[in-house]
């Protein structure tokens, strides 16, 4: 899984990797105290947080070796549901500025150096410490199994070299002992041939990675007149893709699609698919909690339950994080998976920024690819972005073929009402703007709202991503006639 050196240190990896398998069987099969566990990793965390400038103030009486050996006697539940409880909640954005802050060891400790994508503002430091990289290896792993194995290839379509994503899943595909090849392509040509060669000469049969980049491989395919490449299994993460967007992508290529995993560069892989299509907590690995304006409250999986993920890091010594707010909304199921794993399943409803709120309300993403992939008349709909300013709102799409106007107005007429006192349209384009989402940088995934209001938003791009974004909203005011907001006030000044 990973070569070193060093024996000791090999040793020590391979051991711990023996440890951590033990501990995620026991987990999934619902054997041992998993409140214990928690307990006696936790404090481990609070103790290593304690030693970073992030957690300096907030965990200072946890660098005291008394405070520790009390809290090692306190009993689990107490030291969950009261100590811990009690500690505060960590912001993304204070995450944003501090990241490297968070760090317990030195940065020449960790092996790789790598940064979040950048998808909800300025990136946050994600280097890769050895342990670990062997955590999440063997946590993702365990779990893909469960769905590939040797005799598989697999294909991973991650735009992201300086995001720890790509490298993470050949590590997983390694340890399940499928070949795979990991390669990207450029934004700016957007040339997908030499990847569909590939496919086509290894018999590939797994894709890894967003569903975007998946639908801009079927397009250029489709506009060039090349075999459509067919899956066996899609591993999808990194977007919000809901039912009716798998059943889409399964339609296409002919696979079975799953949304491979869930997590962030920050935490770490969070959930994890089984073979029946449910998102897995990672129990063994993290204290998962929820929270809205109601309360904060542990999650048990007993029962359902929705709210903003909080998530603190138990196998994460070399950058712990406690209490984070990840700013995504999920859904706890409460209800046991068929597979028979005891860990609780969650669905992921979106980030924030996966809304578009109109006047107070909100049309989901799910709610409206329901609507736009109704449809089985006429071209197919690949992809899609809404676009909003002020009272307008325009779905630029992707299609198999080119449209008529009777097409594009009664796709018009039956997407308008969910955007009830709003101006909304259709437009059709060769290609979505490459944009990863509001406010951040061009790069793998893709933000399916673009609320051109949020002016503050473009303070936060750094040359030359700015100038890129620039250049993209041209494009998108000369298809849709709306001017993105600092733009707009540009003019007005001049």
């Amino acid at each position: 899984m990973l070569l070193l050196r060093d024996d000791g240190a090999r040793a020590s990896m391979m051991a711990l990797a023996e440890r951590h398998l033990a501990t995620i069987r026991d987990v999934r099969a619902g054997r041992g105290d998993l409140r214990a566990l928690h307990a006696r990793k936790l404090v481990d965390t609070l103790a290593a947080a304690a030693h970073s400038k992030l957690y300096a103030d907030s965990l200072s009486e946890w660098r005291d070796d008394t405070v520790i050996l009390q809290a090692r006697r306190i009993p689990a539940e107490e030291l969950l549901y009261k100590t811990f409880s009690s500690l505060p909640m960590l912001d993304r954005g204070e995450l944003r500025k501090r990241s490297r802050d968070a760090f317990t060891r030195e940065i020449d400790s960790f092996v790789h150096y790598y940064e979040s994508s950048g998808t909800t503002g300025d990136p946050v430091a994600a280097p890769k410490a050895v342990d670990d990289l062997v955590v999440n290896t063997v946590n993702i792993g365990e779990m893909w199994a469960r769905l590939i194995g040797p005799g598989d290839s697999a294909l991973i379509l991650i735009n992201g070299p300086f995001a720890p994503a790509g490298y993470q899943f050949e590590k997983v595909l390694e340890y399940v002992g499928v070949m795979s090849l990991r390669v990207w392509v450029d934004n700016v040509t957007g040339d997908y041939t030499r990847v569909l060669r590939l496919t086509r000469e290894l018999s590939v049969n797994t894709y890894v990675g967003s569903a975007s980049r998946l639908l801009e491989l079927l397009h250029f395919a489709l506009r060039h007149g090349a075999p459509m490449p067919r899956f066996d299994q899609l591993l999808l993460m990194a977007e919000q893709t809901g039912p009716d967007f798998l059943h889409h992508l399964e339609k296409l290529t002919g696979a079975k699609a799953y949304v491979g995993c869930y997590g962030s560069s920050e935490t770490g892989t969070t959930a994890v698919t089984c073979e029946m299509g449910s998102l897995h907590l990672q129990t063994q690995s993290f204290v998962f909690e929820l929270h809205d304006e109601r309360a904060t409250r542990l999650v048990d999986g007993a029962v359902g339950d929705t709210g903003e993920l909080v998530v603190t890091t138990l196998d994460l010594p070399a950058r712990p994080l406690v209490r984070y707010r990840t700013g995504d909304l999920v859904e706890v199921t409460g209800i046991p998976c068929v597979c028979g794993l005891a860990t609780p399943v969650v669905r992921t409803l979106g980030r924030e920024q996966d809304v578009l709120r109109l006047a107070g309300d909100g049309v989901r993403q799910e709610d409206f690819e329901a609507v736009l992939w109704s449809d089985n008349d006429g071209p197919t709909v690949l992809n899609y972005m809404l676009v909003h300013r002020g009272i307008d709102v325009v779905c630029l799409v992707t299609t198999d073929r080119e449209p008529d106007k009777a097409w594009t107005a009664a796709a018009t007429q039956r997407l308008g009402p969910l955007f009830d006192g709003h101006r909304f349209a259709v437009a059709t384009v060769d290609t979505l703007p490459p944009l990863a989402a509001q406010g951040s940088y061009v790069g793998w995934k893709l933000s399916r709202v673009l609320d051109l209001d949020d002016s503050g938003m473009w303070d936060r791009l750094p040359p030359p991503i700015d100038t890129v974004v620039a250049a993209t909203l041209a494009d998108i005011e000369a298809v849709t006639g709306l001017r993105p907001a600092q733009l707009t006030k540009a003019r007005e000044g001049s």
